[in-house]
């Protein structure tokens, strides 16, 4: 299949030190774990990647530090087949990430450090203001400077360029923000975050979306883990069921993977709740493997998953 229309995401990769354990500590205690793994990750860089390893022409934005962290990270971009506009930061770090895993359900928790992410300005979007607007898809969320990303939509949504922003961590978010993205993908905790409507059911959802319509979004897709995903607009509402692909591991980087197959789906021209369905594919795999970017499913069994369910 071809790579369809080039797709830009600005974002933050970080080096993931993923813990196991039965349970987390309270504090002051320590507990034994039962595994350790360090590994590539970032909302921005494992969407790059969910959506390199799909096939899809894929840029991804960043600062870096200079150190082995960024090493890593140029190192599973280009595994991925995902190009890189890297801003060298040699007075900050690359970013990096604790991760709790619940060995008995594979939930998790986590703590971002970004270090040279952090750095990111509207000055940097605007040197790479050409790169944006050559895109077919731009995607972002928030992890590095809320300022650096609105400018980024705002030379992207100027440029006619589609814009989705994953609203990821949970943030209050200025108006216009919302006036510049084509969609916005949040899950349950990021939709009550921005609209504060408590998300526990579809029809919740329902309600929650309608709200960021107001707002001026385009499209919104609340993601709802085994419950699938819902799709808002001004003219349907439509429940997408989560596509089961086996037992879950761990959902760390499951909306990563859920954004990158929705960027990589809507950059080949896929109606919007075809692309749904795709993403929750994309999603439904990643849940049967550990880790995040290490997760992430080619196009030929997204495809093969799809043809069975």
């Amino acid at each position: 299949m071809a790579a369809g229309k080039p797709i830009v995401i600005l974002g933050v990769f970080v080096a993931d030190t993923a813990y196991r354990a039965q349970r987390q500590p309270r504090i002051g205690e320590t507990i034994l774990g039962t595994s350790f793994k360090l590994g590539p990750g970032g909302k921005g860089s494992n969407q790059a990647v969910a959506a390199g390893k799909l096939g899809a022409d894929v840029t991804f934005l960043t600062r870096l530090g200079v150190d082995p962290f960024a090493d890593m990270a140029r190192q599973t971009w280009g595994l991925a087949g995902v190009k890189s506009a890297v801003i060298d930061t040699s007075e900050s770090y690359t970013g990096a990430a604790y991760i709790f895993v619940e060995e008995t359900t594979g939930n998790n928790a986590i703590i971002v450090s970004p270090g040279a992410a952090m750095l990111i300005s509207p000055g940097d979007i605007e040197a790479n203001a050409g790169l944006i607007r050559s895109a077919g898809i731009f995607v972002t969320q928030l992890e590095q400077p809320i300022d650096a990303a609105m400018r980024a939509l705002e030379i992207a949504h100027g440029a006619g360029v589609t814009t989705i922003l994953n609203p990821a961590p949970a943030a209050r978010l200025p108006d216009r923000v919302y006036t510049l993205c084509d969609y916005v993908t949040p899950n349950e905790t990021e939709a009550e975050e921005l609209t504060g409507i408590k998300v526990s059911s579809v029809d919740d959802a329902r309600r929650a979306a309608a709200k960021l319509l107001e707002k001026g979004v385009g499209t919104v897709i609340v993601t709802l883990g085994e419950k699938g995903a819902l799709l808002h607009t001004a003219d349907r509402s439509d429940h997408v069921a989560a596509v089961n692909a086996g037992a879950v591991v761990e959902t760390t980087g499951a909306g990563d993977a859920f954004n990158g197959g929705l960027a990589a789906a809507l950059s080949r021209g896929m109606e919007p709740l075809q692309a749904a369905g795709f993403a929750c594919a994309v999603a439904g795999i990643s849940v049967t493997r550990p880790g995040t970017a290490p997760s992430m499913p080619t196009l030929l069994e997204v495809e093969a998953l799809l043809a069975k369910a």
